[in-house]
């Protein structure tokens, strides 16, 4: 049982009809011609685990930040966050969760707080990795307002391959930390805006697990917890 827990994970529902899609292929292909059949079948298997959906152990200790999203950190800068999320025009550490095609892409809550604004806006498919991506590309940007007064704003970017944005709540939706908050499907990035004062705990290239891969500490205090791979 451990053994078929560590390699099946659960998917999520947004995934059913793209499985459901390229199974369909594969049986057209497979009557056409078996090589690509199989070429099919191994498709459907990697969209099946592109939409995996594993449970993840959260910290406990109050006062730190996850990673909202499995990647690589591919970038962390000073940079002012999407306007359209009206926050002041004032730099902030952002860090940046590059995630390819074979990463999970649920993004989970990386603080608890209550969503204080959503907003979309359209834009290029450039490079994810790439720093103008932050600016040029399609995006979907929200706050969490945390209860000690401070935000922290969180954006989803679409990438080269990456053609839909979903997110999954809404203006005052409150969220636990490391609550499932959207998905961005096939390759892409999540950006975070730290509040002002607080340095990432993290470095240039460090691989990250959503809802438990320690971002920063609110604290200032310089422990992190650890992190698990699927």
């Amino acid at each position: 049982m451990t053994m078929i827990g560590t390699v099946i994970k659960p998917m999520h529902p947004e995934g059913r009809k793209f499985v459901a899609a390229f199974a369909a292929a594969t049986v057209v292909l497979w009557l056409l011609w078996e090589p690509l059949g199989w070429i099919g079948l191994g498709l459907t298997i990697w969209c099946y685990y592109f939409f995996r959906d594993p449970v993840r152990v959260v910290p406990l200790r109050e006062g730190l930040v996850v990673s909202p999203a499995d990647g690589v950190v591919s970038l962390i800068e000073p940079a002012v966050p999407p306007a359209e999320l009206g926050m002041p025009a004032t730099p902030l550490t952002r860090v940046s969760v590059f995630m390819n095609v074979f990463n999970c892409h649920v993004n989970r809550a990386p603080v608890p707080g209550t969503v204080g604004a959503v907003a979309y806006r359209p834009g290029k498919f450039l490079n994810a990795s790439l720093d103008k991506a932050s600016e040029d590309n399609e995006r979907m940007s929200l706050t969490i307002d945390m209860a000690d007064g401070r935000s922290l704003a969180v954006v989803q970017i679409a990438g080269l391959v990456a053609r839909r944005i979903v997110c999954f709540v809404d203006k005052g939706r409150r969220l636990d930390v490391g609550e499932r908050f959207g998905l961005i499907r096939f390759g892409s990035r999540v950006d975070v805006y730290l509040p002002e004062g607080v340095e990432p705990l993290v470095a240039l290239g460090q691989t990250m697990i959503a809802g438990e891969t320690v971002l920063a500490d609110l604290t200032g205090e310089r422990s992190a917890g650890g992190q698990r791979r699927d």
